[in-house]
């Protein structure tokens, strides 16, 4: 009897600690998530602010290196907030985590850790990658966003687009094609940032729960830059 009961404790011993190294994970991904974005909507030619305020969600991923890209099974981790509201007119949401899974991406910046953001720019386009996992130009439209304060959005490929892509690597920001690439949401990270199994779309449509402390910048930040649809 002594040698099940210990067994479980020694699991339970060598669990807790595992636990909270997820967990500390998913706190220091979501906090680089809004430290990123606010260092990419400082740069002078960033992204277009015609095009930040069209869009209705934006998705940040940290630090993804071309490596994991090349190595099946490897992928990007971020976060993905939306505008709140049925016509998606609201301030910005709770975080979904998600997963970005590559391909045959073709970056052109060597092995260096890129720092990706995604403009979702129509309902279909959110509610597609909020449900499964979503081929990038197959199962939803994509393209490399436009950089540059004064750019338009009033082109074919923005207003074809689903989703608008940009990448940051050695100080450079520029719009990139991830073709190939898919996203899809992070359950397990979710269920890590909020105690509990709950739904990408739950937390996004829903309200399902609150802003996490780690997420704070992240939120507060699209708020004050583009606190509405234009």
């Amino acid at each position: 009897m002594l040698k099940p009961i210990m067994s479980s404790v020694l699991a339970l011993a060598i669990a807790l600690p595992l636990a909270a190294v997820d967990n500390k994970r998913e706190t220091d991904r979501l906090e680089n998530c809004g430290l990123i974005l606010k260092e990419i909507l400082d740069i002078p030619d960033d992204i277009p602010q015609d095009l930040l305020d069209k869009a209705e969600c934006v998705i940040v991923y940290p630090s993804v290196l071309k490596a994991a890209f090349i190595v099946g099974g490897s992928y990007g981790r971020g976060a993905m907030s939306c505008r709140t509201g049925e016509h998606f007119t609201g301030p910005w949401s709770a975080p979904a985590m998600m997963a970005l899974e590559g391909g045959s991406v073709g970056f052109q910046i060597g092995g260096q850790a890129t720092d990706f953001v995604l403009l979702v720019m129509n309902d279909r386009g959110a509610h597609s990658i909020l449900k499964s996992k979503v081929k990038l130009g197959a199962d939803a439209s994509a393209a490399a966003g436009p950089v540059g304060r004064n750019a338009t959005a009033e082109t074919d490929i923005t207003m074809r687009a689903e989703i608008l892509t940009y990448s940051r690597a050695r100080g450079l920001f520029a719009g990139i094609s991830l073709a190939g690439s898919t996203v899809r949401p992070d359950g397990d990270a979710n269920a890590r940032v909020y105690g509990k199994k709950v739904e990408a779309e739950s937390i996004i449509f829903k309200g399902a729960v609150a802003v996490p402390p780690a997420a704070q910048k992240l939120i507060s930040l699209l708020n004050q830059k583009s606190p509405k649809t234009k």
